[in-house]
């Protein structure tokens, strides 16, 4: 399995140290902010973590969605195309037919 850092950007840190700033009670010692602002850190990271998971789940779902879609689309083309042997087989009936009708035309003209 892969070993996860915990390395937190530093406009992440930054962010975090100006909300716990902004938050911060009047009789609270530097180490107290420094620890909240470690907690807003980790919430941070776990929201963008959270974030990305979701993105990534939503990426598949498309390319799943693109790829069915895709696929529907190549059967239809399949189904929509006639095979090459029926259409080659129509060919000598056609030209069978033609002769014939030829043929015949060609008898009623002689008798007359």
């Amino acid at each position: 399995m892969k070993s996860q850092k915990n390395t937190v950007s530093p406009q992440t840190q930054q962010e975090a140290l100006s909300i716990a700033k902004a938050t911060q009670k009047p009789a609270q010692t530097k180490e107290q902010t420094k620890l909240i602002a470690q907690g807003i850190e980790k919430g941070i990271s776990l929201y963008k973590k959270q974030q990305k998971e979701k993105q990534r789940d939503a990426d598949k779902l498309r390319k799943k969605q693109m790829k069915s879609i895709n696929h529907l689309d190549n059967q239809q083309e399949d189904s929509s195309k006639p095979p090459q042997d029926i259409k080659r087989s129509k060919l000598p009936w056609a030209l069978l037919a033609i002769s014939w009708i030829g043929f015949t035309l060609y008898l009623t003209m002689q008798n007359n």
